[in-house]
């Protein structure tokens, strides 16, 4: 068992197995990271996946590729509309140094793959060495260095001033899913500043519960009561929250700053 969903596992297996024949010798293996990885995956997740690889992949190869994202979301059932990931060569995701290099990506739920570092973060290594889940092929942390403690604060520190502004740029900020990922992604983001680790926003939120001013815990357990929502186009945030969302964020971009 790879997850704890029997439907998932199978369709992780399948796409392994047609991903293996359709790279041939230029596939190296297939991993599971993200939430599943740090043993907090349920049925509103994605299922985050690296195909590692020889070299990237590259014309026939590639075109293969492509067709079979085209046709797995029309696939029967919830997983395969909820697969995201990247195919990463093995020289680029060894060390921090392949760090920016765009990856052939397919975002959850789309047809169409395009070249992103979405994956290619410290973040993403450091779950794959200490926690990630082997689908085929070697053992993942004989491929990915392990990233120091500092690399991953200095990730976070980055990227903490326009997560915000970033969330903006694409979700609708009308929607109660939006309020819980804005209150979650700053939790992860503060625990890896804090602590140079990873973990999942679930976790994240239990950390956050302990670790702050005990004035936001409220809202802390909003988002941890609502975690289990379904998406919906249409669901709008509980009044009042997603202002105290915003209010959130710069509350952790203000004692970021301050060491």
């Amino acid at each position: 068992m790879f997850t704890p969903f029997a439907e998932l596992d199978a369709v992780l297996r399948h796409h392994i197995e047609t991903v293996r024949s359709v790279l041939g010798d230029n596939f190296v293996g297939g991993y599971l990271q993200g939430s599943f990885a740090l043993g907090a995956g349920d049925a509103e997740s994605d299922a985050d996946f690296i195909v590692v690889t020889q070299s990237p992949p590259a014309g026939d190869g590639e075109a293969r590729l492509r067709q079979l994202h085209q046709e797995i979301p029309g696939r029967p059932g919830i997983w395969n509309r909820n697969l995201e990931g990247s195919y990463a060569d093995l020289e680029c995701l060894r060390s921090l140094a392949g760090l920016g290099v765009p990856w052939l990506y397919v975002d959850r739920g789309h047809r169409e793959m395009i070249r992103s570092d979405h994956d290619n973060t410290a973040h993403v290594r450091w779950i794959l060495h200490h926690r990630g889940i082997r689908l085929a092929g070697p053992p993942i942390a004989d491929l990915v260095d392990d990233v120091p403690e500092e690399a991953m604060r200095a990730e976070a520190r980055t990227a903490l001033p326009g997560t915000l502004d970033g969330i903006r740029s694409w979700a609708n900020m009308d929607n109660a899913w939006t309020q819980r990922y804005i209150v979650q992604m700053y939790c992860r983001i503060l625990f890896t500043l804090r602590t140079g680790k990873a973990t999942s926003k679930r976790d994240a939120l239990r950390w956050a519960g302990q670790a702050l001013d005990p004035a936001w815990r409220p809202l802390l357990a909003q988002v941890a009561d609502d975690r289990g929502t379904p998406w919906k186009p249409v669901d709008p945030p509980r009044p009042g929250s997603m202002d105290l969302a915003s209010r959130f964020a710069d509350y952790v971009e203000s004692i970021a700053s301050q060491g």
